[in-house]
């Protein structure tokens, strides 16, 4: 299928008009997904420990109508392609049915989401989609788990469960872990799933209680995108998780979460000299990440941004997951009118930044950022300025089916 509008429409009308496109009749339910960006909790999540997301005004959409044959369509407004599966052959992950790619491609997400929520007890029905995002794939800012995210919204739109956003949060990192082959941790499908409007989300990663915090009127967020991509499938990410497993048991405790940094001192000379650096990064991490909630709580915008400065120092040089583009974008940052503090954001190795920026500031801080950013390393920085958005869930449609 070919894009039914201009990259540069919203997603949400991109959706509806796709869907008008490819089906020939107007949707009859409309529902959305967002993308998130961390403040700060790196590498914390899959260690148990705390995160402070916040939800993106970017997200994915997907217009769409139930069917009654347990197959869904899905076109994908992105892509410019379609694809279709039966319900039936996404109940076993080691059954790939008949998707077009007989790789799988694309159509991978939405079938592993029919397998989860099916795993889960859901009883599926089938629909014809069209989907549309503007999170930026590839960029650390939860592309996939908005996708992910925004199927089983179309799902419980057309079957009729109720949205239990823990639960199904869980769902999709089963997605990623046992469908996709990403070991993710729970996060990013938490904030897409929970997110609250005007609030980032202090979230315990063991249990999954959350403690919205709200983001002061004073101060925006604006999301720095560096133009370079990294995969997430791959050694680096499991070597970093696989390291933080034998500190923890070389230190008898179920994860990093449960260790402080006296602990990991006394056990220094025992522990290999790489893992010991990843492990101050968690553990370090961790303590920065309640006492930013307690600073943003506060209001103690300065507080919070000094923290971020130290989680990039940390993911930098112990954790070392940064990258020359990275380094590069958070120094023009700082050094930018406004700037309260900045980090990379997300898994690492390329993608995104992250600031806290004085409101009065942003325009100054985005023109500023971007030119030294480009003097540094030729590359093109994109700016997202976003307030704090909702989590998942139906958005209404016009009674002609339009967004």
């Amino acid at each position: 299928m070919r894009a039914a509008h201009g990259r540069g429409a919203h997603p949400r009308e991109r959706a509806v008009t796709a869907f008008h496109a490819t089906y020939g009749r107007p949707p009859t339910h409309l529902v959305r997904a967002p993308g998130r960006v961390n403040l700060i909790g790196e590498h914390t999540d899959y260690n148990d420990g705390f995160v402070l997301p916040m939800a993106l005004e970017r997200a994915a959409w997907i217009a769409l109508a139930p069917r009654d044959d347990g197959v869904v369509r899905l076109a994908a407004d992105d892509l410019g392609q379609q694809g279709t599966f039966a319900i039936a052959t996404a109940r076993s992950r080691d059954t790939r049915g008949d998707a077009r790619d007989p790789q799988g491609g694309w159509l991978e997400y939405p079938r592993g989401v029919a397998w989860a929520l099916q795993d889960m007890g859901h009883t599926l029905a089938g629909f014809d989609g069209a989907l549309a995002s503007d999170v930026p794939r590839g960029a650390g800012l939860s592309s996939s788990a908005a996708v992910e995210l925004a199927v089983a919204a179309a799902f419980a739109a057309a079957s009729g469960f109720d949205w239990d956003p823990p639960a199904i949060a869980r769902a999709m990192q089963r997605v990623e872990n046992l469908w996709v082959g990403v070991q993710s941790g729970i996060m990013d499908q938490l904030i897409g799933a929970a997110g609250v409007a005007g609030h980032a989300l202090l979230i315990d990663c063991r249990d999954l209680s959350l403690r919205p915090v709200p983001l002061p009127d004073g101060v925006a967020v604006v999301v720095l995108d560096t133009d370079t991509r990294r995969t997430l499938v791959g050694s680096a990410y499991d070597d970093r998780r696989a390291a933080c497993t034998r500190v923890a048991r070389e230190l008898g405790v179920t994860a990093l979460r449960d260790a402080d940094a006296d602990a990991l001192a006394a056990a220094a000379k025992r522990l290999d000299p790489v893992d010991l650096r990843r492990a101050r990064h968690v553990i370090g991490e961790n303590a920065r990440t309640l006492e930013a909630a307690d600073a943003l709580a506060d209001g103690d915008v300065a507080r919070l941004g000094s923290l971020m400065d130290a989680s990039h120092a940390s993911l930098r040089d112990d954790y070392e997951v940064s990258s020359p583009a990275l380094d590069a974008i958070v120094g023009a940052a700082r050094a930018a009118p406004g700037c309260l503090g900045a980090r990379m954001t997300g898994a690492g190795f390329g993608g995104c930044a992250v600031a806290l920026v004085g409101r009065d500031d942003v325009e100054p801080f985005v023109a500023a950022t971007a030119d030294a950013y480009r003097a540094a390393t030729g590359h093109e920085a994109r700016a997202y300025v976003s307030a704090a958005a909702a989590g998942a869930g139906q958005e209404p449609l016009d009674g002609t089916g339009n967004a």
